[in-house]
């Protein structure tokens, strides 16, 4: 069995109190449901969903019935804090693989501005260290040697590639547009990134290097994808672009967080016998500029692989979807790029914790 990716989507992403304020995860889930699974109605086995700071309950069971999806469709609610979207893919993927179901709709969604906590959940045992992720990053930057320079330098790239990205209508085909919302919010606004950059003054540590302009914002939106045993998908016509290849989890010390990905995806690598420079398209969430600083120097892949349509930096970070936005934008990526043969996903997470998927870009 193979499991293959024949549609991806996703709303717009919101500042947290912005464009989405009113909008639970559920109400941002449904309708990315509902139009992925009008491609092969009454085949969906589950619906699988990653959230990390709803009300609780089972938010894909409860989009799934939101979506109008029949009765017999299930469930299940994924929490792997920023990787939860990803793990949902994961999943679903797997399940495929292993011949559970045939059709999944795996994703995840955020509401930060309906959240009913005040404060983050623990990552870690305060004995090992548990800091908040701006803090965790000013450690990773510190470990490794990563500049204040360096990370303005990646963010003001990230912000480039994404405002190219929306003016070539780009984001337009990933996006499914919400209550009349069609572009990201971070993306209405045209602003002088190189002097807000600059300018801007540590927020985490006094001396720091980690700034608001080199870090993402909290956001809301939802994201989806169609994950099918290739066979079927193609059996009703559907055309499959990624193949999924596999996967790989890794943990680090909770204080490095940032770091995580690459040891992610250096053990996807060496479980597929490949090397960094074999992968084609890398997406690596922007939680902060340094996550992808430490990568690209770790993994010693250039920029031009990485996040080529911008990211997380400028369009924003809702937590639980960040991961699924990930494939989406390697899904139509592919369609771009008939040449590569592989791409992959990757994400770290509070706790310590990063993920990665490999995929094969199918013509």
């Amino acid at each position: 069995m193979e499991a293959v990716i024949t549609d991806a989507k996703r709303t717009i992403f919101a500042q947290k109190n912005g464009l989405l304020k009113d909008c639970l995860p559920e109400d941002l889930a449904a309708p990315l449901i509902r139009h992925l699974s009008q491609a092969a109605p009454g085949h969906i086995d589950e619906v699988i969903f990653g959230n990390a700071t709803g009300r609780g309950g089972n938010l894909a069971r409860l989009s799934a019935l939101k979506a109008g999806l029949p009765l017999n469709v299930s469930g299940t609610t994924v929490d792997r804090q920023c990787g939860s979207g990803l793990e949902a893919v994961r999943i679903a993927c797997h399940f495929v693989k292993a011949g559970a179901g045939s059709m999944y709709i795996a994703g995840g969604a955020e509401s930060s501005s309906r959240s009913p906590f005040s404060s983050r959940a623990r990552f870690s045992p305060e004995h090992i260290g548990d800091p908040d992720m701006g803090i965790a990053a000013e450690y990773t930057a510190e470990a490794y040697s990563v500049t204040r320079e360096m990370q303005d330098e990646y963010a003001l790239l990230s912000y480039k590639r994404s405002v190219k990205a929306k003016e070539d209508g780009l984001y337009h085909e990933e996006i499914l547009p919400y209550n009349g919302f069609a572009v990201d919010e971070n993306m209405i606004k045209k602003r002088n990134m190189e002097a807000l950059i600059s300018r801007a003054k540590p927020v985490f540590l006094s001396g720091g290097t980690v700034t608001a302009a080199n870090s993402c914002g909290i956001s809301d939106g939802a994201a989806a994808l169609c994950v099918m045993e290739e066979q079927k998908a193609r059996a009703l016509g559907l055309k499959p672009r990624l193949r999924f290849a596999g996967s790989a989890v890794s943990g680090v010390h909770p204080n490095f967080p940032s770091a995580a990905p690459v040891y992610a995806i250096k053990n996807l690598l060496n479980e597929h016998s490949l090397s960094p420079d074999d992968i084609d398209m890398y997406e690596i969430n922007e939680a902060f500029a340094v996550k992808i600083c430490v990568s690209s120097q770790e993994l010693k892949v250039p920029y031009s692989k990485i996040n080529v349509r911008g990211g997380a930096l400028s369009i924003g970070h809702p937590y639980g979807a960040s991961g699924a936005a990930l494939v989406t934008r390697l899904f139509y990526e592919a369609e771009r790029r008939p040449d590569a043969r592989y791409a992959a996903a990757a994400i770290g997470s509070g706790g310590g914790i990063g993920l990665a998927l490999l995929f094969e870009v199918l013509a």
